[in-house]
């Protein structure tokens, strides 16, 4: 009975990526890291049902026993496959943009469907060194899981640690794409190796482009260059238009 009410259209709609979550049905669960958002912001009551994860693609409707200022519990009703999850891991290899654009890209790279991001400094980007990243590393794994909780994701993106050009190109994972303004439009039948492929590294640059050295080192391990378009796109722009497009191709946005 309590799975059937956990399954009721509707119920268990707030989705909360608790960590160390591992509860069986009927179990006891410390709500507490999330109870002001429960209390405050969401203005739950104890009775209410949420659906907790454990971000490595199980999902835990609760339902809320106790809600108080800083302190909450709840009773695991059942454990689920978590729904949400391409069926092709992407991984965004992205040159990191100046200002805030990176995390903007984690918003919408996590809604889209990437699995993985690792910040790549090039011979071009702005922000160097790769120290310089590390304070906002905390700020970037929040914006991921708010965008996993509100896009229904069943697993929890991974920020990876910064990375080197030449380190990014060892890291490929399956397919490798690169965009590339000077790519031609028709010379690697990417859309096909896409669709068919379990894995995809996609390789963006930043706002100066990829040089022709860098390039020549992608393809020389093996990455091809892809083609947007005749338009040149921002680096945030190209990163969400080409992963966009891997997650078409792979018949995962229709």
């Amino acid at each position: 009975m309590m799975a059937r009410e956990a399954s009721v259209p509707g119920v268990g709609s707030h989705r909360f990526f608790l960590e160390g979550m591992h509860g069986e049905p009927e179990a006891r669960v410390d709500l507490s890291p999330i109870s002001h958002q429960l209390r405050r912001v969401l203005r739950l009551d104890a009775g209410s049902v949420i659906t907790l994860l454990d971000g490595c693609g199980a999902a835990f409707p609760t339902r809320i026993e106790l809600l108080a200022a800083g302190q909450a519990t709840g009773i695991v009703l059942g454990r689920e496959p978590a729904l949400g999850e391409p069926s092709v891991e992407l991984t965004l290899y992205q040159c990191v943009p100046k200002g805030d654009r990176f995390a903007w890209i984690l918003q919408k790279g996590t809604e889209i469907g990437v699995s993985r991001f690792a910040p790549v400094i090039s011979s071009r980007t702005v922000v160097r060194p790769a120290e310089r990243l590390l304070p906002k590393y905390e700020r970037w794994r929040a914006v991921v899981r708010e965008a996993a909780e509100q896009s229904r994701r069943g697993r929890l993106p991974v920020v990876e640690e910064p990375l080197r050009w030449a380190g990014a190109l060892e890291r490929v994972r399956g397919l490798g794409l690169f965009a590339w303004e000077e790519a031609d439009a028709n010379s690697a039948n990417w859309q096909a190796r896409a669709a068919d492929s379990a894995a995809v590294s996609l390789l963006v640059g930043p706002e100066g482009g990829i040089t022709k050295e860098e390039a020549a080192a992608a393809q020389a391990m093996g990455w091809l260059p892809v083609s947007l378009g005749p338009r040149i796109l921002r680096s945030e722009t190209a990163a969400i238009a080409a992963a966009a497009l891997v997650m078409h191709f792979a018949g995962e946005l229709g």
